[in-house]
């Protein structure tokens, strides 16, 4: 059963802090906040290159370029474009990754099976998206059950130092 709720303007972080949310374009391509940090803009910026490639078991993880990418590649690849992850994880290596619960500006919800990230308050994922293609990643302005996931953030986003 699919749980879908309605978005917020804002996300509430850990300090209770507001953080803006990016905005999904109806081409399906993300815009990060402003005053995002350059860590988030660089993820939403890959996010956006392999945005609508097929799904492919096991895609992104032998190499980053890859023709199409499976949830845990997707996710490892965004969060390598910001600086945050070496080598890709799978979905079972996002559940002990980075710290335990939310973080403000980036959510990664794991379990044995599959994993998927928010991130500037849109979701990023592989499944139950809104973007007019069912097959890939891609991003969905609709929140998807957390029930079953673990909670987990990246640890040093405001120091990571994004790829060129």
């Amino acid at each position: 059963m699919l749980t879908i709720c309605a978005c917020l303007p804002t996300l509430a972080s850990s300090a209770g802090a507001e953080v803006p949310q990016a905005t999904l374009l109806p081409s399906g391509r993300a815009v990060a906040p402003p005053s995002a940090p350059p860590a988030v803009k660089a993820m939403i910026e890959a996010a956006n290159r392999i945005s609508h490639r097929p799904y492919v078991w096991g895609g992104g993880h032998r190499a980053w370029s890859s023709r199409g990418y499976d949830c845990s590649g997707s996710v490892s690849y965004v969060m390598h474009a910001a600086g945050l992850l070496e080598a890709p994880l799978d979905s079972t290596g996002f559940m002990r990754w980075g710290g335990g619960g939310a973080g403000s500006w980036v959510r990664i919800y794991a379990n044995r099976e599959h994993v998927f990230a928010v991130i500037a308050g849109l979701r990023w994922d592989t499944s139950m998206t809104e973007d007019g293609d069912p097959s890939g990643p891609g991003w969905s302005e609709y929140m998807r059950s957390g029930n079953g996931f673990r909670l987990r953030h990246p640890l040093g986003l405001m120091q990571a130092v994004p790829l060129a």
